[in-house]
C-alpha cells in the first residue's frame, strides 16, 4: 500500500533544505557519506537536444521516507535555455511535455475520460500564479462536447479546468473546493498545476516536474493543506510544477560554503575565521542565518527579478504541451494556436 504523505517526514525538506523537486531530493541524498545506489528507486536519464529528461520511481516505503517523497513516479524535463526566452526551444519543451505527460497519465488508453485540470495557486502573487495563467492557456471542450460536439468533432477529449484560489483569498480549503467540484463533474482523472520550490537557483523555471501521487497545496512556501491525491479524491490524481522561488536561508548557506572555500584559498587553513566557519554544521548555518532573517519568520523566498516574464513564458510553454497532450487531434507543433 502506497505510504500516506502524513507518513512521510516533511517532504519539502532534507535537512534543512526546502525542495520540492524529486530529482534534487536524489541528488542530495547521494552526496551524503553513505549514498550510491538507494534501495527502492530506480532512475533514469537522457539527453535529448538541449534538454536533459530524468525519470525517478519510488518504490519502497523506506525509500520515500529516505527521498522525503511520496512512493510514485516522478518525470523532470530540464532545459536551462528556457530563461533565455528561446523559442525553439520553448517549442521542443512544450512537445516533450506532451509526450511525458501522455505516458504517464496513459492517455492514449483513457481517449474518452473527462479530465479536471486544477490550477493551484494566488493569481495576485507572481511566483504563485503560474498555475491560474496555465488554466486561462488552456482549450476546455467539456460543455461544448456535452452540448454541440459536432462543432470540435473526433480528436478532443473532455476537460473542464478550474483555479480555485487559495485559502487566505476564500476562506476554503483547496483540497475541499477540489472535493466538491469531483462530485458535481464526475472526472475520471485530475491534474494539477502549481508553483513549487527549488534547492537550485538555475532550476527556477528552466524546470518542469510531473508525478502520478498528487500534490498538497502551498507546499512550495510551507504551508501543509488537504492532499489532493488519489486517497482523497477517489481518482487518479496527476501533479506538474515548476520551480519560481528558493529558501533564501539555502541560497545564504551557499554563499557562506563558497565563503570558506575563498578563506581556505586567500587565508590558509589556519584562519581563525576559516576554521570557525568550516567547522560550522549545516544545522548551524542554518540557525545562525534564521536568526538573522528573523523579521521575515524564517520563511523568506527568493524569485528572479524579472519573474513576471518568466511566469508568461512558462504558463504558454505548459499550457501548449498540456493541450497537445489531452487533444489528440492536436499536434504539438500547432498546440500553441488554442492559447488564449
Amino acid at each position: 500500500m502506497p505510504c500516506k504523505p502524513g507518513h512521510l517526514r516533511d517532504p519539502l525538506s532534507r535537512g534543512g533544505i526546502r525542495t520540492d523537486l524529486a530529482v534534487e531530493a536524489r541528488e542530495m541524498l547521494l552526496q551524503e557519506p553513505s549514498g550510491g545506489d538507494i534501495p527502492g528507486v530506480e532512475s533514469q536519464s537522457l539527453e535529448e537536444g538541449d534538454m536533459h529528461i530524468s525519470r525517478v520511481k519510488v518504490t519502497s516505503p523506506e525509500a520515500a521516507e529516505k527521498l522525503g517523497k511520496v512512493m510514485g513516479s516522478y518525470i523532470t524535463i530540464e532545459a536551462r535555455g528556457l530563461r533565455r526566452k528561446d523559442p525553439q526551444l520553448q517549442e521542443e519543451v512544450s512537445q516533450a511535455l506532451a509526450r511525458e505527460l501522455g505516458l504517464l497519465m496513459g492517455l492514449e488508453k483513457e481517449a474518452k475520460k473527462t479530465v479536471l485540470v486544477i490550477g493551484l495557486g494566488n493569481w495576485n502573487v507572481t511566483p504563485d500564479a503560474l498555475g491560474p495563467r496555465v488554466v486561462q492557456g488552456l482549450l476546455v471542450t467539456r460543455h461544448i462536447l456535452a452540448l454541440e460536439p459536432e462543432t470540435l468533432g473526433p480528436g478532443f477529449r473532455s476537460v473542464a479546468a478550474l483555479s480555485p484560489g487559495v485559502l487566505g483569498l476564500t476562506g476554503v480549503e483547496t483540497g475541499e473546493i477540489v472535493q466538491g467540484l469531483v462530485e458535481k463533474v464526475r472526472p475520471d482523472m485530475i491534474l494539477t498545476v502549481d508553483a513549487l520550490a527549488a534547492r537550485n537557483m538555475e532550476r527556477l523555471h528552466t524546470t518542469i516536474q510531473i508525478a502520478d501521487t498528487g500534490i498538497h497545496p502551498g507546499s512550495g512556501v510551507g504551508n501543509r493543506r488537504l492532499p489532493i491525491n488519489r486517497e482523497t479524491m477517489g481518482m487518479p490524481v496527476y501533479a506538474l510544477g515548476v520551480p519560481t522561488v528558493v529558501d533564501a536561508v539555502t541560497i545564504a548557506v551557499d554563499a557562506m560554503n563558497q565563503l570558506v572555500e575563498s578563506l581556505k584559498d586567500s587565508a590558509g587553513e589556519e584562519s581563525k575565521v576559516y576554521q570557525v566557519l568550516r567547522d560550522m554544521s549545516w544545522d548551524d548555518k542554518r540557525r545562525l542565518l534564521t536568526e538573522v532573517l528573523s523579521p521575515y519568520n524564517g520563511n523568506l523566498m527568493v524569485t528572479p527579478k524579472e519573474v513576471d516574464t518568466l511566469i508568461e513564458d512558462t504558463a504558454r510553454l505548459i499550457a501548449g504541451g498540456i493541450n497537445a497532450a489531452l487533444h489528440p487531434n492536436i499536434e504539438p507543433a500547432d498546440a500553441s494556436k488554442y492559447l488564449h
